[in-house]
């Protein structure tokens, strides 16, 4: 579904693009890096599950490929990282997380991205009236800075989406339950920060914090 498809079906939003000078306060595109064996490899050894969205951190195949040194370097300073995917059928909100180092997203298929600032948190609560919605096509590669709340993507598509996902190695690994200190209630797994829609039951059963206020938006496909 194109840009102007998904404003008309979606008439209670504000969708931009990430070529949009909005985009800046959140992150920036990636040009010159060769990301197609990335895409690639998606395409033809990935599938989209029907039923949730399915997360891999880290992918050797993807990982064995050049571009992934100059990623290192350029981005994380020499820093170990990880290459994985999130493919699904999402189309809501749900959450919304940050880590400490930038997430870069490759999107394998057109999608959406809801994002926030993680200055706008407060008390430990989101509200969704801060949400920035962005249209992203297939082949763009961003950057989404630290203070970037984000989550899954949502699909364009009846069929969903496929998004590649690059981060420091370890994120979002289980936390080693002796190390939590309490009252860091957002903390939900390793260099990932959480606030959960009330409505999203699943996170809520992994004791995520119900820390987002407002409608759990969605994008409409028609």
């Amino acid at each position: 579904m194109t840009y102007e498809q998904i404003v008309e079906f979606n008439p209670g939003l504000r969708v931009m693009k990430v070529t949009d000078r909005e985009f800046a306060a959140f992150g920036r595109l990636i040009e010159d890096y060769d990301m197609v064996p990335l895409i690639k490899y998606m395409e033809e050894k990935t599938e989209i599950p029907q039923d949730g969205n399915i997360y891999r951190a880290s992918v050797p195949e993807m990982e064995s490929l050049p571009v992934k040194c100059r990623l290192q370097t350029q981005f994380y300073g020499q820093m170990p990282i990880q290459i994985g995917y999130c493919n699904g059928p999402n189309s809501t909100l749900n959450g919304l997380e940050y880590h400490m180092g930038s997430e870069i997203n490759v999107a394998v298929t057109d999608m959406v991205l809801m994002l926030g600032r993680l200055q706008d948190v407060e008390n430990d609560c989101f509200d969704v009236a801060r949400i920035a919605v962005f249209y992203v096509p297939k082949g763009t590669a961003l950057q989404m800075y630290e203070t970037t709340l984000h989550f899954a993507p949502c699909k364009t598509e009846s069929g969903g989406f496929k998004c590649i996902v690059i981060l420091p190695r370890g994120t979002n690994e289980p936390l080693d339950p002796a190390l939590k200190e309490e009252g860091n209630r957002l903390l939900f797994a390793r260099n990932k920060w959480l606030l959960a829609h009330p409505q999203r039951k699943p996170l809520m059963e992994k004791g995520a914090w119900p820390g987002i206020k407002g409608e759990n938006i969605g994008i409409n496909i028609g």
